[in-house]
C-alpha cells in the first residue's frame, strides 16, 4: 500500500494509485492525486469532469462513457477527458474512485485513449 502526504493527512492507496478510503477525498486531495499522475494544474475544466465523474459513480455506480461526461460538462469536444488528462483512469484515480471492474482503455499512439471491449 502507498501513502500520499496531504499535510495533516496521510492518505492510503493501492499499488496502482487508487485511493483506499474515498471518504478521504476533497479537492485539496484532487490536486496531489493530479500531481501524482502527472498533471501539475487542476485547473476549472479538468475539475468540472472530476467532480462529474464522481456525481456520476455516486449515482450509477460505474464509469460513464467519455462523450457524456463530455456533454455534461459543456465541453466544445466529444473527446475532452483524453484531452485533458490523456487516459481517462488518470482522471477517476484524480476523483479519488474506486478502480472500475473490467474498464479497460487502450491506446495505440499514447496520446488518444479507447475503451477496449475485448478485455
Amino acid at each position: 500500500m502507498a501513502q500520499l502526504d496531504g499535510g495533516n493527512t496521510q492518505i492510503d492507496m493501492d499499488e496502482e494509485g487508487f485511493l483506499t478510503h474515498p471518504e478521504q477525498w476533497n479537492t485539496e486531495v484532487a490536486k496531489l492525486l493530479a500531481k501524482r499522475e502527472g498533471i501539475d494544474e487542476l485547473d476549472q475544466s479538468k475539475l468540472d469532469i472530476v467532480l462529474f465523474l464522481r456525481e456520476y459513480y455516486q449515482k450509477h455506480s460505474s464509469f460513464p462513457i467519455l462523450g457524456y461526461v463530455c456533454k455534461n460538462v459543456h465541453a466544445e469536444s466529444r473527446a475532452c477527458v483524453t484531452e485533458e488528462f490523456i487516459d481517462p483512469m488518470k482522471a477517476w484515480k484524480i476523483a479519488g474512485l474506486p478502480k472500475p471492474p473490467q474498464v479497460f482503455f487502450t491506446s495505440f499512439d499514447g496520446k488518444h485513449f479507447a475503451a477496449n471491449p475485448f478485455y
